[in-house]
């Protein structure tokens, strides 16, 4: 079989392009992607068997990808945790999917599970799925990848959100100790752009439902419901307001 790998994270590119050499030989790799729009072209220049595809990545997510791609005729292994909706969703349309860190076992397995299917067209399977999406309504639960691995974490909890150069430190309702995941602050809003989250400075994301008060000033700051005061930037003042007004 051929293959494509479409990841946003380099590492995970390499372990998986690694784990294919040395277990299953039989997979000659194509190319691989870091992003959605470099995946968009190159899947309309190569026609693979197969695609492992990372659902969450900055710019276009993989049903985003699946939604401008014509007539897909390949399979698909997501290589990610998401949404309880969305594995319903993928399982629903008997398309697979890996959990990261990917394990041997499980890879050997999927990939069983996809030369079984080579004959059929996938075609039919990939529609269903993006069907299934655009019918049900997204949960608030989504994956988030730590040094530890993935954790599901309930956007209602979230406090506010820390920058911390590449990474993000994610403060929760009822503890005191952040988590601390390995993606950007704005790769976390865009998961969080359809909730009620405000960016009010460079370094904060907050969820307006626990901004207890808003102090002037130039930019002023915001006082959540745990008493932690964070800045506002001039800049994004303006937006703070707005959400306020709404509530």
């Amino acid at each position: 079989m051929t293959a494509i790998i479409v990841d946003d994270e380099k590492h995970c590119r390499e372990v998986l392009e690694i784990m294919l050499q040395k277990y299953c030989s039989d997979v000659k790799l194509l190319a691989s992607a870091a992003t959605g729009v470099e995946a968009l072209a190159l899947l309309e220049r190569e026609s693979p068997d197969l695609v492992f595809l990372d659902i969450e990545m900055p710019g276009m997510n993989a049903f985003e990808l699946l939604e401008k791609l014509e007539h897909p005729s390949f399979e698909i292994i997501f290589t990610t945790a998401y949404d309880e909706y969305a594995l319903k969703a993928i399982k629903h349309s008997a398309l697979d999917y890996l959990l990261k860190p990917v394990v041997k076992e499980e890879l050997i397995a999927t990939l069983k599970k996809a030369r079984e299917q080579k004959e059929r067209k996938s075609t039919s399977r990939i529609e269903a799925l993006l069907q299934l999406l655009a019918t049900e309504k997204r949960g608030k639960r989504f994956a988030v990848p730590t040094h530890e691995g993935l954790i599901m974490i309930d956007a209602d909890d979230i406090l506010y959100c820390e920058s911390d150069s590449a990474y993000c430190r994610i403060f929760l309702m009822n503890t005191d100790r952040p988590v601390l995941i390995s993606k950007t602050l704005k790769e976390v809003e865009e998961v969080l752009r359809d909730q009620q989250f405000c960016r009010v400075h460079n370094s904060y994301l907050v969820n307006i439902k626990f901004v207890k008060s808003y102090i002037r000033g130039e930019g002023g700051e915001v006082v959540m419901d745990n008493n932690i005061h964070l800045p506002v930037s001039r800049a994004r003042k303006q937006e703070l307001l707005s959400w306020l007004q709404k509530i």
